[in-house]
């Protein structure tokens, strides 16, 4: 898997309404989210704050719940893939416009990234 940081544009809800994915825009290219794989919630390094380096006991440490990342993987398809190729897209082709990729949404600054990719 590919490590990326890269911002994009992202709708969720589409045909059944809920929170996930549905459609995100990465450099230029629109992918129709097919599956969700897995979802997980990640949190700042807390650990890494001065009061934790300090050997501060827990209570005394200020986390802050809104660097909270949702993470959803996806397994998602680029439609026009086929249309720019002029042939029919293969999934076993690596190059044909399907892939797994973990989108994040950043809480603190309500902006997404895609932080991996398995194309």
């Amino acid at each position: 898997m590919r490590h990326y940081d890269d911002p994009i544009e992202v709708r969720r809800g589409g045909q059944s309404g809920g929170e996930e994915p549905d459609q995100f825009l990465w450099r230029g290219r629109l992918w129709q989210v097919k599956e969700v794989v897995a979802y997980w919630v990640e949190t700042g390094a807390w650990w890494l704050s001065g009061k934790a380096s300090q050997g501060g006991s827990a209570a005394a440490i200020d986390t802050n719940l809104l660097d909270e990342c949702e993470i959803w993987r996806v397994m998602a398809v680029d439609p026009g893939a086929r249309l720019r190729s002029g042939r029919v897209v293969d999934p076993s082709d690596s190059g044909a416009g399907f892939g797994v990729f973990d989108l994040a949404f950043n809480w603190s600054e309500g902006n997404w990234r895609l932080a991996r990719a398995m194309d």
